[in-house]
């Protein structure tokens, strides 16, 4: 059976992919991974496909605040299949769903916990600060501690694990549509990829697995 994969932004752009292969630059590993995933397609017709125009215009505003070089993003015109997903014939489960709306709930609850506790810190800050106007400054900078420390947690507690973004939900339409695996180091589309029952492939384990295929048919990396 021919393969296919999905590629989210992480798959090319990954951190824990880039220190996995010794990648000094954003811009060199997803160089050699296009250059894995062209052998990959000449070589053992296996297909990677982007979301198009979601996914794919991601990816290339992240490159380019990098800088990288023209070849770059030839390569991902190339060796990269765009494609919208057809998100009026995808069928999705009801029970993924309402599962979804459930988990959404809990995380908007836990945003709003998150909220309060913040906010009774902060009215502690600013009565202990607000003695004379000389305070002021100090109280700003408390203050500024504390929402900055909030943005954090709240970011943590609201997002994670969670399907965000329309390339996320594109991602995963695309691979049930196509039946393909889905590339990416995201732990929301990870949990749902698992859900709807489609292969998942760490971002950070992907050059890999090519150059294990790659091998397998006595061919190189380079």
């Amino acid at each position: 059976m021919r393969q296919r994969f999905v590629l989210d932004t992480t798959a090319l752009t990954d951190t824990g992919m880039r220190e996995v292969e010794g990648f000094a630059s954003i811009c060199e590993s997803t160089n050699k991974l296009l250059g894995f995933i062209a052998k990959a397609r000449l070589k053992l017709d296996i297909s990677c496909y982007i979301p198009y125009p979601t996914v794919y215009n991601e990816l290339l505003s992240f490159l380019k605040r990098y800088d990288c070089d023209e070849e770059v993003f030839a390569k991902i015109d190339t060796w990269l299949v765009k494609k919208t997903p057809n998100r009026y014939e995808v069928k999705i489960p009801a029970a993924i769903f309402y599962e979804y709306v459930l988990t959404m709930r809990q995380k908007i609850n836990q945003g709003k916990k998150l909220a309060e506790e913040f906010l009774w810190e902060g009215s502690v800050v600013t009565s202990k600060l607000c003695e004379s106007e000389d305070k002021r400054a100090e109280i700003e900078s408390e203050m500024g501690q504390l929402i900055s420390r909030f943005r954090e947690r709240y970011r943590s507690a609201l997002r994670g694990g969670i399907l965000d973004s329309e390339p996320d939900i594109d991602v995963l339409l695309l691979a049930k549509e196509l039946e393909a695996g889905v590339v990416s180091s995201d732990t929301g589309i990870r949990k749902w990829a698992e859900k709807l029952g489609l292969r998942f492939v760490e971002a950070s384990k992907f050059p890999r697995m090519l150059r294990e295929y790659l091998k397998a048919i006595g061919e190189s990396e380079d």
